[in-house]
């Protein structure tokens, strides 16, 4: 309890000099907070004169930037090899990948199956890449995009 009362102590002093040190700064940055607020204010009637005077041109420019990203985002792509084509414009991927062991810190394959909409008509043994989309049916959210490397005959 000795020891406690000491670091108090201690610690008060210190919080002393911090409070003035920043009752010294703030109208400092009162002063360059109206400033930034005057300028803010000019940029502001400036943007709006602008906009005024472009009118539905500038509308149209912002919708056209929505329209070029679409707004999906990067969505997963994955690189399989068609292990069945006996669906109709349905395939199912075999994606393998490596993985390290926890244990035995050795790299093992894991192989993953994909239910993939195929439009492209690819046939048993194609490479193909697969994109992640919306839920076709119960098992199908995947879908061909292109086929990499044909099977050889």
């Amino acid at each position: 309890m000795f020891r406690r009362k000491k670091k108090e102590e201690a610690v008060e002093p210190t919080t002393e000099v911090a409070s003035e040190s920043t009752s010294a700064e703030a109208p400092s940055t009162d002063v360059s907070v109206g400033q930034v607020g005057a300028e803010a204010a000019a940029a502001d009637t400036e943007s709006a004169a602008v906009k005024a005077a472009t009118g539905s041109e500038g509308v149209a420019a912002k919708t056209a930037g929505k329209r070029a990203t679409s707004g999906r985002g990067n969505r997963v792509q994955k690189i399989g090899i068609v292990t069945s084509d006996k669906m109709q414009k349905t395939v199912l991927v075999r994606v393998d990948r490596t993985v390290l062991h926890q244990k035995y810190r050795r790299y093992v394959r894991r192989t993953s199956k994909f239910m993939a909409h195929d439009d492209l008509g690819s046939t048993t043994g194609d490479r193909v890449r697969i994109v992640e989309t919306r839920p076709l049916s119960a098992r199908k959210r995947w879908r061909v995009v292109e086929i990499v490397q044909k099977a050889a005959k």
